[in-house]
């Protein structure tokens, strides 16, 4: 099972100065802990105020010595700047974001890890290029905002089989204890920002060495 965390420095303690903080320990626990991939998701923030942090965690991440990558949720530019493995597109972003993140990086000779949002069989066949998806929302979530129904396990199973060869991972309402059922509906792991912020996501990391570790991404 692949682990994919999400950023949101919001959720965490403390003024801005100690979220940031608290958010690049997190991101070397995560890495340390076995987390395959971090999304920065801090979309509050200015581009000029977006890197520094971006460039803060990956710097974190690569001290572990982990194979832990760091997308960076927004421009490509930023992303490679910031020292990131790539990028993660919001849905319907299209072809046309994946081939100029490849572009911003292949300047430099690298080949970028793109990861895309998407909730519809549309959106899906709109991510030619991607490296993998988000598929959501799996299960039922409350947040401030109110209530989102899950599309439900069906619906993730839909998306695996339209979606592939690209790999899907779960998001949307996944807990440890849920997370087991989006593997056996074809996803390849979950992503989920909640689930990281304690210690109930390293429950998964027993599914995970039970599970054969994809090699698509």
């Amino acid at each position: 099972m692949l682990l994919y965390a999400i950023t949101n420095r919001r959720l965490l303690e403390g003024n801005e100065d100690a979220q940031r903080d608290r958010l690049a320990e997190l991101a070397a626990e995560w890495a340390a802990g076995g987390v395959d991939t971090i999304q920065v998701r801090e979309k509050d923030l200015t581009l000029s105020e977006l890197q520094p942090l971006a460039s803060r965690i990956v710097a974190a991440v690569r001290a572990t010595k982990s194979s832990t990558r760091v997308l960076v949720n927004g421009p490509a530019q930023v992303a490679l700047d910031a020292g990131a493995d790539g990028v993660h597109l919001h849905a319907n972003a299209g072809p046309a974001a994946v081939r100029a993140a490849q572009q911003v990086y292949g300047r430099t000779g690298r080949e970028p890890v793109i990861s895309a949002a998407c909730h519809t069989a549309d959106e899906i066949r709109q991510t030619t290029g991607a490296s993998l998806l988000l598929f959501s929302p799996v299960f039922e979530k409350v947040t401030v905002q109110g209530v989102t129904r899950g599309q439900g396990l069906a619906a993730l199973r839909a998306a695996v089989d339209l979606a592939r060869p690209v790999p899907v991972l779960a998001l949307g309402g996944v807990t440890e204890k849920n997370a087991a059922a989006c593997l056996q509906n074809g996803a390849v792991g979950v992503a989920a920002i909640r689930l990281f912020l304690g210690d109930q996501w390293r429950a998964l990391l027993e599914v995970t060495e039970a599970s054969v570790r994809p090699s698509a991404v």
